[in-house]
């Protein structure tokens, strides 16, 4: 009747089954939740938080006790319309198929174990039958053996006493024979130099010979024994003084001195004087390699020897002592830690002796090794002599040994960066000397540029060795710190910086009316390679420095920005006095020209000059060396006329009213008068003005201070009507040539006006030439 119940009708369909997630979840649910009712023991009314549930005893209840199918069946036939009466006979199949799923996969997981568990009991049997029979015997040998064990003590009791009191007498009677040959045996021990095994039998006995002194054959053998015990302390004070033996051996002499009861305060002022004079001996040794006379042996050598010879000798001596004396105190500690202080102190000054003739070449591979093995050697005693200070004062020889090799590699790169310089000189003056084609500046730059940077970076590297996680002393806080910061980064790289732009602006102080025996191409590239490590190269050096040396330490450091500054500065300074000195050259020859010629029996020009030739080649290769290193700059818009003016500004209606004919020198006053007014509207000239970083303002610079000197020595001189004339045509042919590498032509035009009008004031009769005449004889030159 329950399947005809649940056997789906014709009226049901896919669409109305509720199997699918929706309908699987809340039975999961349900599970879970029954499962933890189960767990913690709570009924379904406890689980849900609600004082009262549903009734155990109810039959339509599936998972209940008192579950009846008949009752179930009915209730559903009752309260469900068929589609809910498909659907649960649906869910009911699917859940007999998932519950005999389930039986069938744990039988098949676990076959193989229920195998097994049924052959291990079978076996269990088998074997626990085997067991019982023996053990059956076991308790039956057992027995035997305690019955005749039992029997054989009672018969053996009275013996037994006997035997334990025989015993103990044989053993006195052992002692009394050990101490009866007491006086021989010290004797051979001592005739045989068993001096060691004398001083345990020694020992053995005292305390008996002590007890029992009051009886007369005791007390005999305890004189026998002082005398002989005696003559052994004498011959080991005789052997600990002759010093023939190592450490240990002299430690082992004092050892048995002490067992003996010789005065401990006595042995410990000995065994220190000693112990001095092995290892007075050992510096000895080591003072004698420091000598003139024998080659010094390499730095690594002189610290192994020192470290195996002298370290190991105090180190030797320090636990000797330590052991021997140890119930001296911190009275005997700090004898032990003076007499270390004192030897140590020695030892320190010949190391440092030894490390001061380590100057030469820039490797410090085979120092550093060096400092590592002596820093290392000293670990042991400065842990065993604490109060000795040696590992720090090892440290602070390593310290100055570093900054030592600091100070050395900046006298190295500053040596190369003169070095450098050097070379560009030779450079520069080998073409004039040979006659032939030289490198350029370009090229010279890049190599003085490189051969720096090359030198920084091996220093970087060879000082970074100070630093390396396989030296002992690398952890130390100076190196982790200050070393990094103060040493390779301030006085190392920022130093060398610093002496460098030093060095170049020391070329503008130089004295000597051409700038000394300074080329003017070595400021131009002073002036750009300072640019240079403004532009990138002191960032890029300085990155690389902090990512070598990972600096631990809080301390200030110069910013780069206040480096790059002063690199700039170094550059301004220079190019201005390279301007300043090419300018100078440029002037004399304009200054001798005007001053060794007579203005006023000068003969009609013809020609232009040979010194205002000069000029313009002079300033055409001073152009093509400054475009070697330096941008062309900004220009002014030129006129569209600008190489073919002419001076014919110089015979304006303006200018023809100073140089025309009715000038007499009867009106002076009103030609400085009319001077002075165009002077007034004039555009104001700054000859040393700032210079910028191009050709154009480097150029600029230079022809201003050559046309303000013409200027200014043509008006020391008097003109004649030619002589007035020949500057008119010197400063057309300028003007042709000088414009095109200023930054305004103007310029260059006020300049030349100036000159041609100062020398028309000092000329008494002032004729200009025609400007179409200047211009061919201008061609014409």
């Amino acid at each position: 009747m329950a399947a005809a119940a649940a056997a789906p009708g014709p009226g049901s369909g896919p669409g109305d089954s509720p199997e699918g997630p929706e309908a699987e979840a809340p039975e999961r649910r349900r599970k879970a939740h029954g499962m933890l009712k189960l767990y913690y023991g709570l009924s379904e009314g406890e689980a849900a938080g609600r004082p009262s549930g549903p009734d155990p005893l109810d039959p339509t209840d599936l998972n209940g006790a008192h579950f009846d199918p008949e009752v179930y069946l009915d209730k559903l036939r009752r309260e469900c319309p068929l589609a809910q009466l498909m659907d649960s006979e649906t869910d009911m199949v699917r859940q007999i198929r998932a519950l005999d799923s389930d039986m069938q996969t744990l039988v098949y997981e676990n076959y193989n174990k229920f195998i097994s568990a049924t052959d291990t009991i079978r076996k269990m049997k088998n074997d626990f039958r085997k067991m019982e029979d023996e053990m059956d015997r076991l308790a039956t040998n057992m027995a035997v053996i305690t019955d005749f064990s039992a029997r054989i003590s009672a018969t053996l009791q009275d013996r037994h006493e006997r035997i334990t009191k025989l015993a103990g007498v044989h053993a006195l009677l052992r002692k009394l024979q050990f101490l009866f040959e007491l006086p021989s045996r010290l004797t051979k021990c001592v005739e045989l130099g068993a001096y060691g095994q004398a001083v345990r039998y020694q020992g053995r006995a005292r305390a008996v010979l002590q007890q029992y002194q009051h009886l007369p054959s005791f007390r005999a053998i305890q004189d026998d024994c002082q005398v002989i015990t005696a003559r052994l302390a004498q011959q080991l004070r005789q052997r600990f003084r002759e010093g023939g033996s190592g450490a240990p051996e002299q430690a082992e002499c004092v050892e048995l001195l002490l067992a003996l009861g010789e005065p401990a305060e006595e042995l410990c002022e000995e065994f220190l004087a000693h112990a001095r004079g092995r290892l007075e001996e050992e510096l000895r040794s080591l003072e004698a390699e420091l000598g003139p006379s024998p080659p010094a042996p390499d730095v690594l050598e002189f610290t192994d020897h020192g470290g195996s010879g002298f370290v190991g000798g105090l180190c030797q001596v320090a636990a000797a002592y330590q052991e021997l004396f140890a119930a001296q105190g911190p009275a005997g500690a700090e004898k032990l830690a003076a007499f270390a202080r004192e030897l140590g102190s020695r030892y320190f000054a010949l190391v440092e002796r030894r490390l001061a003739q380590e100057q030469g070449g820039g490797d410090n591979s085979l120092l550093v090794r060096a400092l590592d093995r002596f820093h290392r050697r000293l670990r042991a005693p400065g842990a065993l002599l604490a109060a000795a200070g040696l590992a720090e004062a090892a440290t602070d020889i390593v310290e100055r040994v570093a900054r030592e090799r600091l100070g050395h590699h900046l006298q190295g790169l500053q040596a190369a960066f003169l070095g450098s310089l050097t070379d560009v000189r030779q450079a520069l003056a080998a073409p004039r000397i040979a006659g032939k084609e030289g490198p350029g500046l370009a090229e010279l730059l890049a190599n003085v540029a490189s051969s720096i940077l090359s030198h920084i970076k091996a220093s970087l590297a060879s000082v970074h060795l100070f630093t390396a996680k396989e030296v002992s002393f690398s952890n130390k806080p100076y190196f982790r710190g200050e070393f990094c910061s103060q040493g390779v980064r301030e006085s190392l790289i920022v130093g060398f910086i610093r002496s460098m732009c030093q060095t170049a602006q020391s070329f503008c102080d130089s004295p000597g009316e051409k700038g000394g025996a300074t080329p003017p191409a070595l400021l131009l590239l002073l002036s750009r390679l300072c640019l240079d490590y403004e532009t990138a190269t002191i960032s890029y050096i300085l990155t690389l420095t902090d990512e070598q040396f990972l600096v631990q330490d809080q301390s200030p450091v110069t910013p780069v920005s206040t480096l790059c500054a002063e690199a700039r500065e170094t550059a301004r300074r220079l190019l201005t006095h390279y301007v300043k000195v090419q300018g100078l050259v440029i002037s004399q020859m304009l200054r001798k020209s005007v001053e060794t010629r007579d203005w006023l029996s000068t003969l009609e020009p013809r020609n232009v000059r040979a010194v205002m030739k000069r000029v313009v080649e002079d300033t055409t290769a001073i152009d093509v060396q400054v475009g070697l290193l330096y941008e062309e700059g900004v220009r002014k818009a030129q006129s569209s006329d600008s190489s073919k003016r002419t001076f014919s500004v110089y015979s304006s209606s303006r200018q023809q009213g100073r140089y025309a004919p009715s000038y007499t020198p009867s009106a002076p006053m009103d030609t400085n008068l009319l001077s002075n007014i165009q002077k007034l509207f004039s555009e104001r000239i700054d000859v040393f003005s700032p210079v910028e970083f191009n050709k154009v303002s480097v150029l600029t610079g230079i022809i201003k201070i050559s046309l303000k000197t013409l200027l200014e020595c043509v008006r020391l001189r008097t003109f004649g009507r030619f002589g007035l004339q020949q500057v008119q045509v010197d400063c057309h042919f300028l003007q042709l040539y000088l414009w095109r590498f200023v930054a305004d032509e103007e310029l260059v035009h006020l300049l030349l006006d100036e000159v041609v009008a100062s020398a028309a004031l000092r000329c008494p009769d002032p004729v200009p030439m025609e400007p179409s005449v200047v211009e061919v004889i201008c061609e014409r030159g």
